[in-house]
């Protein structure tokens, strides 16, 4: 893919983004304003889902394997 190609993509990708959220029509300090929260609450949604999906994903898969019937190692079953 050609650089200038992928340029005008990008601008054409920036030009969707602003019709679509109405951002051309906001002052410069809105659009600051607007783009800063934006971007804040996109890394904090990305941050959370770094930290916490993973642990649920370990969790939930703890729990099928428990439920299922596979017992661990360590785990001492008393014969009679």
């Amino acid at each position: 893919m050609d650089i200038k190609s992928m340029k005008n993509y990008l601008y054409w990708l920036y030009c969707q983004f602003e019709l679509i959220t109405c951002s051309y029509l906001m002052e410069p300090w809105e659009k600051l304003l607007f783009y800063t929260f934006n971007i804040t609450m996109l890394v904090t949604v990305l941050y959370t889902a770094y930290i916490f999906v993973p642990v649920h994903v370990s969790t939930a898969f703890q729990f099928f394997v428990h439920l299922f019937g596979n017992q661990h190692e360590n785990t001492v079953s008393i014969v009679k």
